[in-house]
């Protein structure tokens, strides 16, 4: 027999999802060790539905375990019998059916469940999914000389066939109502609902949400608006019970503080914030000392979680403190800025500057969960707003050439806000996950995210990081241009490539040459010398990101500096005649 629903609270968003179901079953597909019984019951509990382990179902059947089941009659008796008691459960719906690891590989059971149900993939990694099993003995697959290999080869095989689900969860370690809270996101964007506002009011606001797949520390990107007033909900959510260690500037804290604290405090979150300077100093030796010491002064624990609630630099030097602090703490992005909310919240690079070069010092640290909320976007300086651009437009000249097309036909709508500003952010994030998520340390493809930035860096550099004269979206700007220059001068892209890109760059007001740079008196040999402390020099060779057509660029290894040098010698020749 399945299990009754409790008695739960009036859940608006619960209701929404049942109701859209329309009689329909949640299905719940996956491999051993994914979690689906124990997610199922929370699920179903959540949404005042029927929990039923299809497994369970057999047994009672059956009158014996499923191990001897196997013994007895083997895996193709043992099949049929599974396609039957799925059939039988999808028919007295709706519920929360968890099935068993072979289930959905069989044609006519993900027919009826497309029919009947909808189905929610629980993915988990090797490593997650081998720490669960292996130490029960009550999986028949598994019950050979190699296990290990067993479970490989099964992810293998099944993943495929998982990927048709109508929707996919990362089940991931930690508490189970937040992978069931993700869960009912995923249904709500496959049943095409909203997800309403979390502290119960009667509102609701589109959202576009963005998973960054790393296994155990997956973690999901959420972008809309409102989302800040959601903020102590998804956080209460996320950490129960946890207190939070604001970090935050002093312009930020001025616009959008009480909105972010209003919200901790209705969820119950224990809360206490530091503001730092605004602007490219605030990433120092210093101010990384006298914000870790007011997180210690809080007496905020490993278990607690900090806050990044600001624009790059927040992020950046807040993110930092979290990776050191107790050895350790979780944190959440609430990026206000366009630049952050595209790039410097996502992938988990934190740190600081030194006086040899700019991010120097620093960690890979993920965050938890990234808030970015479209409204905070309204208050900031167009000159800002700008600047972020310029790393949107990034994505699309690395990887994306439909997106940077979209972008030149769709640049004023994107300025102008609305759900055009929602889905370049959107696909922006997205593209950066999937790079994430294949190279997460840096060591090859996620060098791609770089581009422009040897350039950009070494000018920031160069003006001591004022903001006044230059920030950083603006170096990014004028350091794409100069990269597919530099690409059509060694001949690996078309005069019009760098065209195209300079011109859409300069379309929506952003520089484009060094000279473009108030006060700039430096030359070729002083941009050399702050390039060879950029990031990417490996054994003193430097390193770009180079374009063979718009949408595809490389990593060049090994450039030599005198090309370099050469090339920035034009640059700064054109500045200078320049009308």
């Amino acid at each position: 027999m399945g299990e009754a629903p409790g008695n739960c609270a009036r859940d608006p968003r619960a209701e929404a999802v049942v109701a859209a179901l329309n009689g329909r079953s949640i299905v719940l597909v996956g491999i051993m060790g994914s979690g689906k019984t124990a997610i199922g019951r929370r699920l179903a509990q959540r949404l005042g539905l029927e929990f039923v382990d299809s497994d369970a179902e057999i047994e009672l059947a059956a009158g014996m375990t499923i191990p001897e089941i196997f013994s007895r009659y083997g895996e193709p008796y043992f099949r049929d019998g599974e396609r039957r008691v799925v059939a039988r459960l999808l028919s007295e719906g709706p519920r929360v059916i968890a099935t068993g690891g072979g289930a959905f590989m069989n044609a006519d059971t993900r027919a009826r469940i497309a029919t009947s149900g909808v189905s929610l993939w629980l993915k988990g990694d090797f490593e997650v999914l081998w720490r669960r099993v292996r130490k029960r003995s009550h999986r028949p697959l598994l019950q050979n000389s190699n296990p290990e290999a067993t479970l490989k080869k099964l992810i293998d095989e099944r993943y495929p066939i998982y990927a048709e689900a109508d929707a996919t969860v990362i089940s991931q370690e930690g508490p189970h109502d937040n992978v069931v809270d993700v869960a009912i996101g995923a249904l709500e964007r496959h049943l095409g609902l909203s997800e309403t506002n979390m502290t119960g009011g009667e509102g609701e606001s589109a959202l576009e949400s963005v998973v960054v797949d790393l296994g155990t520390r997956s973690y999901e990107i959420l972008i809309g608006d409102g989302l800040l007033a959601q903020a102590g909900a998804r956080i209460a959510r996320l950490a129960p019970r946890a207190a939070a260690a604001i970090v935050t500037d002093e312009n930020v804290a001025h616009a959008h503080l009480k909105t972010l604290e209003d919200s901790l405090t209705a969820a119950g979150v224990r809360f206490d914030h530091v503001s730092v300077a605004p602007g490219e100093a605030s990433k120092s030796f210093a101010v990384f000392e006298t914000v870790s010491n007011a997180v210690l002064a809080g007496r905020f624990e490993r278990g607690d979680l900090v806050i990044a609630f600001g624009g790059g630099v927040v992020g950046d030097l807040a993110g930092f403190v979290a990776a050191s602090v107790r050895r350790g703490m979780r944190f959440v992005q609430i990026p206000t800025s366009l630049l952050a909310q595209v790039d410097s919240s996502v992938g988990g690079k934190t740190g600081i500057n030194s006086p040899h070069g700019k991010n120097l010092v620093g960690a890979f640290h993920q965050p938890a969960l990234v808030l970015a909320d479209t409204a905070c976007l309204a208050t900031l300086p167009q000159r800002e707003f700008r600047a972020g651009y310029a790393e949107v437009v990034k994505y699309g000249v690395i990887r994306d050439r439909a997106f940077f097309e979209w972008l030149e036909g769709h640049w004023r709508d994107v300025f102008a806000g609305g759900s055009a500003r929602i889905h370049a952010i959107a696909k922006s994030c997205t593209t950066k996950a999937e790079i994430v998520a294949a190279d997460e340390y840096e060591s090859g493809e996620r060098a791609l995210l770089n581009f422009g930035h040897t350039f950009g860096h070494a000018l920031e550099r160069i003006v001591h990081y004022d903001g006044s004269r230059l920030v950083h979206g603006e170096g990014v700007a004028i350091g794409m241009a100069c990269a597919s220059r530099f690409s059509v001068r060694r001949g690996l892209c078309p005069p019009e490539v760098a065209a195209r890109v300079e011109a859409h760059l300069k379309q929506v007001g952003l520089p484009t040459h060094i000279g473009d740079i108030p006060g700039w008196q430096a030359n070729a040999n002083a941009i050399l010398d702050a390039m060879f402390q950029d990031k990417k020099v490996v054994r003193g060779a430097l390193t770009f990101i180079l374009a063979r057509a718009i949408g595809d660029c490389f990593i060049a290894k090994n450039v030599d500096p005198g090309e370099v040098h050469a090339f920035l010698q034009s640059e700064l020749g054109e500045a200078r005649t320049a009308p």
